[in-house]
C-alpha cells in the first residue's frame, strides 16, 4: 500500500479582525481550496471539520456545519477538536480514512472567529479543567506562558531580548509579501524593544494576536490524485503524539510538572518528540528539509521550535538567526509565511494554514516569499492538553 496522501488543493480566506461568522470564512477557504484542486464540492466524499469551541452550536460541529453551508452532498463527517493542533489532527483523520480506502476525496476545513484580547476559557466554575485553573488559581494568561519559556532561554543559553526582537524582523520582512496576512509591515529591532511589556521580558510585538481566518486542504488519495494532477505535493507524514511521563518541562495550561525523582526523564521531551515521530515515519530528517512552519506564539518560542525540530542543538538557534539560515535565502528558511507574528491565531485553522504555505513553496507558487527549490517542508505546532501537532510535505 503508498503510504503518502496527496494534497490536491489549498485555500485561505486573508486573516484580521473582520468581526463575521467563522462559518463564511471557512466557506471561503473551501471554495479556494476545491477550486484550487480542480474538483467540485458534489465529489467531495469525506468532511472534517477543526473545530471553533464556542457555546454549542455551530462551533462544537464544525464539520456539519461546514457541509451544510456548502450545500449537503452526502459526504461523511467528522469534527475535530485538539486545541491548536486540531487542524493537524483533521488533516490526519481524512489522512487515515484515503489511506484505508474509505475516501477518494476529502474536504479539511479550520476557521474562526477570536474575541477580543487574550483567548481564555468559557465562564462557569470547572474545578477539573486545568485550562480554567490556571486563570482561576493564579491569572495565567497565555502570554504569562510565553514569558515563562523565554526566561528559561534566558536562563539557560544566554539569550536576550535583542534575539527575540531579530525572530520578529524576520517574521515581519516574510508577512510583508503574503497577501493572506494580517500584518504586512516592516518592523525594526528598535520597534519591538519599545513597544510595552506584557509578560517580561517579552514585550507587545514579541507575542501573537488573536484572529479571525481560516484554511482548507483537499486531500486525495494518490489514485485520484494521478488522475487530477500530474505532479502532486504528498504528505509524507503526520505526528500527534502526546507526552511522555514524566514531562518534566512546564507545558500549557499545566501549573506543574511531573517529578524525575523516581521515574528518570524521556531522553528526549515532548516538543523534540513531536517531530522526531514524523521523520521516523517518512523516513527524513531535519538535514533534508527546504523550509518549516513552526508555532511562534511569541518570538522566543520560535527559537526552541528550531531546536526541537533539529535545526541545530540547544542553545544555537540564536546563532542560526543571526547568521540568517532561518531567514529567506538561508538554508533552511523558518516561517517565510511571515508566521503568527503575521497572521495572528485562529485556533482551528493554524495548522492548516501551515500546510497550505507548505504546499505553495513546495509548489514553487509561493511569490517573492518562494524558498528557491523547495522540495521537503515541515510544520510543527503544539495543542493545550498534550497534542503533538507535524506534517511532512515533500514533492
Amino acid at each position: 500500500m503508498n503510504d503518502d496522501v496527496a494534497v490536491l488543493g489549498v485555500g485561505m480566506h486573508p486573516w484580521g479582525k473582520w468581526g463575521r461568522p467563522f462559518v463564511g470564512y471557512g466557506v471561503a477557504a473551501a471554495k479556494a481550496a476545491l477550486a484550487d484542486a480542480g474538483v467540485p464540492w458534489s465529489d467531495i466524499d469525506f468532511v472534517v471539520g477543526g473545530e471553533t469551541v464556542r457555546n454549542g452550536y455551530a462551533g462544537y460541529v464544525a464539520g456539519s456545519t461546514m457541509a451544510r453551508a456548502l450545500g449537503w452532498n452526502g459526504a461523511r463527517v467528522a469534527t475535530c477538536y485538539a486545541a491548536c493542533a486540531s487542524g493537524s489532527a483533521a488533516i490526519e483523520a481524512a489522512r487515515t480514512r484515503i489511506l484505508a480506502g474509505l475516501s477518494d476525496l476529502a474536504l479539511v476545513v479550520g476557521a474562526d472567529t477570536t474575541p477580543k484580547g487574550f483567548l481564555a476559557p468559557n465562564a462557569g466554575e470547572r474545578w477539573d479543567d486545568p485550562d480554567w485553573l490556571r486563570f482561576r488559581l493564579i491569572g495565567a494568561t497565555n502570554p504569562t506562558y510565553f514569558g515563562l519559556y523565554a526566561r528559561r532561554r534566558m536562563d539557560l543559553y544566554g539569550a536576550g531580548p535583542a534575539d527575540f526582537a531579530m525572530v520578529k524582523v524576520k517574521n515581519a520582512r516574510h508577512g510583508l509579501h503574503n497577501p493572506n496576512a494580517r500584518y504586512r509591515k516592516e518592523v525594526a529591532a528598535e520597534d519591538v524593544m519599545a513597544s510595552p511589556v506584557v509578560a517580561d521580558p517579552l514585550r507587545l510585538l514579541d507575542i501573537c494576536a488573536t484572529s479571525d481566518g481560516s484554511a482548507a486542504v483537499v486531500l486525495a488519495s494518490m489514485d485520484a490524485a494521478r488522475r487530477l494532477s500530474s505532479d502532486p505535493v504528498r504528505i509524507r507524514a503526520v505526528s500527534t503524539v502526546t507526552p511522555r511521563f514524566p514531562n518534566t518541562a512546564l507545558d500549557m495550561p499545566d501549573i506543574a510538572t511531573d517529578s524525575a525523582a523516581s521515574v528518570p526523564a524521556p531522553a528526549q521531551g515532548f516538543r523534540a518528540s513531536i517531530a522526531a515521530a514524523a521523520y521516523e515515519e517518512a523516513g527524513l530528517g531535519p538535514e533534508d528539509l527546504s523550509l518549516a512552519e513552526v508555532y511562534d506564539l511569541s518570538t522566543a518560542l520560535e527559537l526552541d521550535w528550531c531546536e526541537d525540530i533539529g535545526l541545530c542543538s540547544p542553545g544555537e538557534a540564536e546563532k542560526l538567526l543571526h547568521e540568517g539560515v532561518t531567514s529567506l535565502g538561508g538554508r533552511v528558511p523558518v516561517n517565510p509565511s511571515g508566521g503568527l507574528a503575521c497572521f495572528g491565531e485562529a485556533v482551528p485553522a493554524q495548522a492548516i494554514a501551515q500546510v497550505c504555505e507548505v504546499t505553495w513553496q513546495l509548489r514553487g507558487a509561493a511569490g517573492p516569499r518562494q524558498v528557491e527549490g523547495a522540495r521537503v517542508g515541515l510544520t510543527i505546532n503544539q495543542g493545550l492538553f498534550g497534542h503533538g501537532s507535524c506534517v511532512i510535505l515533500a514533492k
